[in-house]
């Protein structure tokens, strides 16, 4: 399983501790139980919200091939990719 980047723990942490303070504000619990609640909830809502950042793609991937021009990747695109564009004789 591939490590958290920095992003995802700075997004996760901050989501767990802003939505616990609210709900907590917002539901004046005072119990135990409903503070264990509250708590799971924002514990549960950080780690979506960190699931769901973007991962930082390597330097060596990309989606288009390498020194692609944009009329290539358009005729790439529109066709799903199955043939290559024609090249242009002019530079």
């Amino acid at each position: 399983m591939p490590r958290p980047n920095p992003a995802q723990l700075a997004y996760g942490s901050a989501t767990v501790i802003l939505s616990a303070l609210a709900m907590l504000l917002v539901s004046q619990a005072r119990s135990g139980a409903g503070i264990a609640v509250i708590a799971s909830a924002a514990l549960a809502l950080g780690l979506l919200v960190a699931a769901r950042v973007p991962l930082r793609r390597s330097s060596g991937t990309s989606r288009t091939a390498a020194g692609a021009v944009p009329a290539q990747r358009r005729a790439q695109s529109a066709d799903g990719g199955r043939r290559l564009a024609e090249t242009s004789s002019r530079r």
